[in-house]
């Protein structure tokens, strides 16, 4: 029997004005009024009033937050953020340099929630980096702003190249390499750095080992790993397992390399790979 493949979302394809859907997920600019979520059978509905100020990564705590009570999944989660950011701003690659430009200004002055933790990653780098799980590419981008040698990776292909499309609108020179994790195609000793920013949260214990002996192949210096620390893993944000200190420094032990676990706003571990 044929089966059929599901549909690739496209973040840049065209959509009309104040309007963006995929799937089941329809997301509306209107007038006025908070973000409101309603379900049709198997639709997913999200009605908001955002302005292009308004785009930026601090939205996803806006939106976790409205949708605590609601049942989500990393899906939705997802589709519903991209339909944010395409429904409130005209035409697909000035939503994204809207968001990106805005994120990254956020995440630079210091008043994204995110900001304490790119600011404690770029003081351990050192050299060229490699990113893994880069996701939207925000702690590459300001790398790379910042004038270093970095390349950002992500097993998904749309958000590579998302990254692609805006790091010129925004005056940035960025190397972008589509791959998982646990499998990259980057030479022995390649790179400086290999950091992985609040990533193995998202995979289990036996990916988990394979992204951080993939990171010590490549690195020539040291492997930066943050991770949130969390009561219970959040489900929405594609989260499967949670840190303590303790469960990082066992992390640590099993690689056989130096290391140093300590905790900024989460859980990091730094280990030596020379």
């Amino acid at each position: 029997m044929a089966t059929s493949t599901p549909a690739v979302m496209d973040s840049l394809a065209p959509s009309a004005p104040g309007q963006w859907s995929f799937g089941h997920v329809t997301v509306e600019r209107v007038k006025s009024g908070p973000l409101v979520l309603s379900r049709n059978g198997d639709g997913l509905l999200v009605r908001h009033s955002l302005t292009a100020a308004d785009l930026s990564e601090r939205l996803v705590a806006g939106v976790t937050a409205s949708i605590e009570d609601a049942d989500f999944g990393q899906d939705e989660f997802e589709l519903t953020m991209v339909g944010l950011v395409r429904s409130t701003v005209d035409g697909a690659l000035e939503a994204w340099t809207t968001y990106y430009r805005n994120s990254l200004n956020e995440l630079l002055d210091g008043s994204a929630d995110f900001a304490p933790i790119h600011e404690k990653a770029q003081e351990w780098v050192r050299g060229s980096v490699l990113d893994l799980g880069s996701c939207f590419g925000f702690f590459p981008l300001r790398l790379a702003k910042a004038g270093m040698s970095v390349t950002a990776t992500d097993i998904h292909p749309g958000t590579m190249i998302l990254l692609d499309a805006v790091a010129p609108e925004l005056g940035i020179d960025i190397k972008t390499l589509i791959c998982d994790a646990g499998e990259v195609p980057a030479p022995d000793k390649s790179v400086d750095t290999v950091t992985a920013i609040h990533l193995l949260e998202h995979v289990d214990d036996t990916v988990g080992e394979k992204v951080i002996a993939q990171a010590l192949r490549i690195a020539r210096q040291r492997v930066v790993i943050a991770v949130p620390f969390e009561d219970e893993a959040t489900a929405c944000h594609g989260h499967i397992r949670t840190f303590d200190l303790e469960s990082l420094r066992v992390v640590g032990e099993k690689t056989g390399a130096p290391f140093e676990v300590f905790e900024h706003h989460g859980g990091w571990l730094v280990l030596d790979a020379q």
